[in-house]
């Protein structure tokens, strides 16, 4: 793994809004506008070593998934702060007809600077963004900057295939129905799910678009409905879990969630069970069922416990996003109160420098396979909403 400096291409931005990208630009706290897509550098990898990351990966995900299944069986909910028993009962049924239920796509964030073995920061299997940037302009950069090259990206054949393979699972004879908040100012989520409408549809799926504020509640026939009123029988959304079972239409999520079939049910996607592996305490059960694996890091719910005077520890919001409410704790350093939100507390692994860049790998994973690669970098030790997206190639 090596960082490479390189000129942009001329017109870099239109070309990759063209392909997709409509927010390749951040605005910071000054005002200022500054690449998010940035590609003055790029990543190197060899294929040995893209070989061992997927390997990896795949193994990942297995252990995510024992790890969920160990929550379920053992009644762990509350280590996740899942307390309402209406909630329990829908990931718990969802999770026991996982096989039933369509499950696209998942993004774990991984340390790893080319010299050891990965480390597992986290995993966002309900509503990981950065997918457009990761599937589509990256390829086409690779295509022109290192043609003959290859890159860690199968991400747009594997989205079709595996909607191929879960459309037997879907309602028949209605759309899939594609829905983001029209409350995204940038456009990532709107592009996000824009894209995956468009994989499905290469699938062969009927779909249609909704924004989740434009979804109704017909009181008469008790169903969720569209802006035309008519029934939404399927829907992937991109909109966490968390807040679709506490917002305002939540009882009636409940009550009509379809775990496996029914009059009247909407069938969401993603399922239910994701619940358990986008909470950040899903890193404290996989350190508890596999101590001292080497692609984890060490962390507890109750506490930082001894990392507190060794490793020192990161502290994480269970249902943290981009970076917020994030702080980090070097070894020895005084004891911060708990606050109200309840956190992960994990190992601290600084996270690995390039010439002043601080990098993490976001490796894809679609159906179960490992998918892809994207790349974020930040000025800072947390990778935050300022974070920008570098291209790789495998050379």
């Amino acid at each position: 793994m090596r960082r490479h400096v390189i000129a942009p291409r001329p017109g870099w931005q239109r070309t990759v809004e063209e392909q997709g990208l409509i927010y390749p630009l951040t605005r910071y706290p000054d005002d200022s506008l500054r690449p998010y897509w940035d590609e003055s550098a790029y990543y190197e990898f060899s294929l040995p070593e893209v070989e061992a990351l997927e390997e990896v990966v795949e193994e990942l995900h297995a252990m995510c998934l024992a790890a969920a299944a160990h929550i379920v069986d053992d009644n762990r909910f509350a280590d996740l702060g899942i307390t309402d028993p209406r909630v329990v009962r829908a990931v718990t049924e969802s999770w026991r007809r996982r096989d039933e239920l369509p499950s696209l796509y998942g993004r774990f964030d991984l340390r790893y600077d080319g010299t050891g073995p990965a480390k597992l920061l986290e995993y966002n299997a309900d509503t990981p963004t950065s997918l457009v940037e990761a599937a589509s302009p990256q390829w086409f950069w690779m295509e022109e900057r290192f043609p003959g090259a290859d890159q860690w990206n199968s991400l747009h054949e594997r989205l079709v295939d595996a909607w191929k393979k879960q459309a037997p699972l879907l309602p028949p004879g209605s759309p899939l129905y594609f829905a983001h908040s029209s409350a995204d100012e940038l456009g990532e989520d709107l592009m996000t799910v824009g894209y995956l409408k468009e994989t499905a549809e290469q699938a062969g799926l009927p779909t249609d678009w909704i924004s989740m504020e434009e979804i109704g509640w017909d009181h008469l026939a008790g169903r969720f409905v569209d802006n035309q009123l008519r029934f939404i029988r399927s829907c992937f959304k991109l909109y966490p879990w968390e807040w679709l079972t506490t917002d305002e239409f939540a009882e009636h999520v409940l009550d009509t969630l379809d775990n496996g079939g029914g009059t009247g049910s909407t069938l969401w996607i993603e399922p239910a069970w994701k619940m358990l592996l986008s909470n950040k305490a899903l890193l404290a059960v996989l350190w508890e069922l596999y101590p001292d694996h080497p692609n984890l890091l060490a962390a507890y719910v109750d506490g930082p416990r001894d990392l507190a005077t060794t490793t020192g520890y990161v502290a994480k919001p269970l249902l943290g996003r981009e970076g917020e409410g994030v702080t980090l704790h070097e070894p020895g350093s005084p004891l911060v109160a708990a606050g109200e939100e309840p956190c992960c507390y994990q190992e601290l692994a600084p996270l690995p420098d390039f010439d002043g860049n601080r990098t993490v790998l976001g490796a894809w994973v679609v159906d179960g396979e490992s998918a892809g690669l994207g790349i974020r970098e930040s000025a800072g030790p947390v990778t935050d909403e300022y974070a920008r997206f570098l291209p790789h190639v495998i050379l």
